[in-house]
C-alpha cells in the first residue's frame, strides 16, 4: 500500500535510538509507514499520495501535557481574568463585571497572586465594596487558595463557628470571623454550593480548547481534573470528536467507584485511557501551604499544611494496587514528598513479592518541587516517574528563595533527577501556567523567565537540561507514564502518526529565543489538526 502523505527537505528528530535525524517520512492512515532520506521515502509514492515539501523545517514527535487541568483551563473563556498585575485592576474588573451579571449570578475568575502584588493576602471586604449583591470565587494562581467575598460565604453558610475542614484553613481576620481567603480543602466549602455546569456545557468547552492546545504541538494531556471532566472527556470520545490523546487521572474520592466500575490504569482506547488515583499530600509554595521539613524562612511557625497523612496515603495506595491502579500524588515541600517516597517504597516491596515489575503500575509524583538531599535518589531507586512543570521554576524562583533559602539546591531539579536516572514526564499545570509546551522547553532549558534579553543568566543553572532531554520529557517519557512507549513518543515505523512542524530549528537556535517558535502544524493519528497556509 502507498503512502497517504509524504513529509520531505525537512529536520525530522525521531527521536529513535537509530535513524535519530532524516530528512522525510511516510504516513499510511493513521501510521508512521516510513523513515529515511528524501530519495528513498519518495520513490514509495503513488499518484495518490500527498507530498509536502517542509522547507528544512523541524518536525518533533506530537507533545504531550502530563500535568493539566483541562476543565479548569477550558472554562477560562468564561472567567474573569484574575491575574492582574495589581489588585486595584482586578477590583476594577469586578466592578465592570457586575454591570453586566444579573445580580445573584456568581463571578468567577482565575489567577490572582498577592505574592506578585507585593501584598498581604486580599480580604472579602475588598470585593464587596464593588459586587455586594453578586456571589464572587476567585481561585489562585496556584490553585491552592481561593477568594471569596461576603455574599458567597453567606451562600456557603460560613461564618464564625465553621470549623477548618480536614486538609483546610479558612482564613481569619482578628476576631475569628472568616475573612474571605480559603486554603487549601476549605475553597471545596464555596466550590460546593456553586452552581455546577452540565456535562455538555464542559464538553463545548473542551472542544474550543483543544483547537488552542493544537495551535501549541499538544497532540495530548494527563488530565487532573475531577469526574465532570471525565464524563465530558467520555462523550467526547463517544461522539468521535476527541482531538487529543488523554490520560485521566481519578481523585482518591472515586476510588471504590473507579474499583467497582472495572477500570485498570492503562485501560481504554487509543484517545481517552484511565491514568492513576489522585491524591493531595500538600499545597503550594504560593500560598505556604506546601509540607516542609523545617519552617518557611520569614514565617518560622509555618510547616505548610498536611492534606493527606503518609500512613492514610498507604492505605488508599495499598487499596488501589491491589485493583490494578497506579498511584499519582501531588507533593510540593520536601516533608510531603518523602512522605510519598516511604510509600511508594513500601508498594515497590508489595509489588516485588507478588512478581509484579515496576512497569506494571507506574507510580507518580506530581510536581516534586523540593527534595531533601537524603532524597534525590530515591525517585529513580524505586523507578518512580518526576512528573514536573518547567515553568513552575521560573514562575517560582523569587518566592522559592525568599521561603526555602538554602534549601533551593533541591528545588525544580530536573538535572539531578535525570542524572540520577529517573524517568521525566513534563507538562504545566495549566491554567496554573501557560499551556504552551515551547515555553516549557524554553524554561527546562534557560531556567529564566521569557525575554529577549540575550545576557540573562537563569537561576540554578545547573539544573538545566539540553533541549533534547527537554523535549524527550514532553514526548517519550509522557508516553512511558501513560503506558503508550510502543505506539507514542517517537517517529518511527509501526508508530500512530503524531507530529509537530516548528518554524524554527529549537536545538540549533539560541536557547533563549525557543519561546518565540511557532507551530506551523500539528498531526494527529495521521489528520492534520492544524497546518498554517505554507504546509501544504
Amino acid at each position: 500500500m502507498s503512502p497517504d502523505q509524504i513529509l520531505v527537505n525537512g529536520r525530522i528528530h525521531t527521536l529513535a535510538p537509530e535513524n535519530s535525524i532524516v530528512t522525510a517520512l511516510a504516513v499510511t492512515r493513521n501510521a508512521i509507514s516510513a523513515i529515511g532520506s528524501d530519495s528513498e521515502i519518495l520513490q514509495l509514492a503513488s499518484n495518490n499520495t500527498h507530498v509536502i515539501n517542509l522547507q528544512d523545517r523541524l518536525v518533533i514527535p506530537g507533545m504531550v501535557d502530563a500535568h493539566c487541568h483541562f476543565d479548569h483551563f477550558s472554562r477560562q473563556v468564561n472567567n474573569v481574568d484574575a491575574g492582574q498585575s495589581n489588585k486595584r485592576k482586578l477590583i476594577k474588573i469586578l466592578a465592570n463585571q457586575t454591570k453586566i451579571t444579573p445580580e445573584e449570578q456568581w463571578i468567577t475568575g482565575h489567577g490572582w497572586d498577592h505574592n506578585r502584588w507585593g501584598e498581604d493576602v486580599p480580604t472579602a471586604s475588598d470585593i464587596d465594596v464593588v459586587a455586594p449583591n453578586h456571589p464572587v470565587f476567585l481561585t489562585g494562581h496556584s490553585m491552592h487558595i481561593s477568594w471569596a467575598n461576603s455574599s458567597a460565604m453567606t451562600k456557603a453558610h460560613i461564618n464564625t463557628s465553621t470549623p477548618d475542614p480536614p486538609g483546610g484553613i479558612i482564613g481569619r481576620d482578628e476576631h475569628g470571623n472568616p475573612n474571605g481567603i480559603f486554603y487549601e480543602t476549605a475553597s471545596d466549602l464555596i466550590v460546593s454550593v456553586m452552581p455546577e455546569l452540565s456535562i455538555h456545557d464542559v464538553a463545548n468547552n473542551m472542544l474550543l480548547a483543544q483547537e488552542k492546545l493544537w495551535k501549541t504541538g499538544l497532540t495530548g494531556l494527563h488530565d487532573y481534573d475531577h469526574q465532570i471532566s471525565f464524563n465530558a472527556l467520555e462523550l467526547l470520545s463517544e461522539n468521535d470528536t476527541l482531538g487529543l490523546r488523554v490520560v485521566k487521572n481519578m481523585p482518591a474520592s472515586l476510588l471504590d467507584e473507579v474499583i467497582a466500575t472495572g477500570y485498570r490504569t492503562g485501560s481504554g482506547d487509543k484517545w481517552l485511557r484511565i491514568g492513576g488515583i489522585k491524591v493531595f499530600m500538600d499545597g503550594a509554595l504560593g500560598a505556604r501551604t506546601a509540607s516542609m521539613l523545617e519552617p518557611y524562612e520569614l514565617d518560622t511557625n509555618n510547616y505548610g499544611i498536611v492534606v493527606t497523612e503518609e500512613d492514610e496515603l498507604l492505605s488508599i495506595a495499598n487499596k488501589a494496587n491491589t485493583n490494578g491502579l497506579a498511584m499519582t500524588v501531588h507533593a510540593i515541600g520536601d516533608r510531603a514528598n518523602r512522605e510519598v517516597l516511604n510509600v511508594y517504597e513500601n508498594l515497590r516491596q508489595d509489588e516485588m513479592e507478588r512478581g509484579d515489575p515496576p512497569s506494571k503500575l507506574r507510580h507518580r509524583i506530581e510536581h516534586v518541587q523540593l527534595l531533601h538531599p537524603n532524597d534525590y535518589l530515591r525517585l529513580a531507586s524505586s523507578q518512580i516517574i518526576a512528573s514536573m512543570q518547567p515553568i513552575h521554576a521560573t514562575a517560582d524562583m523569587t518566592l522559592a528563595e525568599k521561603y526555602w533559602g538554602d534549601r533551593i539546591s533541591g528545588a525544580y531539579a530536573w538535572r539531578t533527577q535525570i542524572d540520577a536516572g529517573a524517568i521525566l514526564a513534563f507538562g504545566s499545570d495549566a491554567p496554573v501556567e501557560s499551556i504552551n509546551p515551547l515555553w516549557g522547553i524554553h524554561a527546562a532549558v534557560t531556567r529564566s523567565n521569557r525575554t529577549n534579553n540575550v545576557g540573562t543568566i537563569g537561576w540554578q543553572t545547573k539544573q538545566c537540561l539540553t533541549v533534547d532531554e527537554a523535549v524527550r520529557a514532553y514526548t517519550i517519557g509522557a508516553a512511558y507514564a501513560a503506558y503508550r512507549e510502543n505506539d507514542l513518543g517517537t517517529l518511527t515505523p509501526g508508530k500512530l502518526a503524531d507530529l509537530v512542524v516548528l518554524d524554527k530549528d529549537i536545538y540549533h537556535c539560541d536557547p533563549m529565543d525557543i519561546h518565540t517558535t511557532n507551530v506551523l502544524g500539528t498531526m494527529i493519528d495521521g489528520t492534520w489538526k492544524y497546518r498554517a497556509s505554507d504546509l501544504y
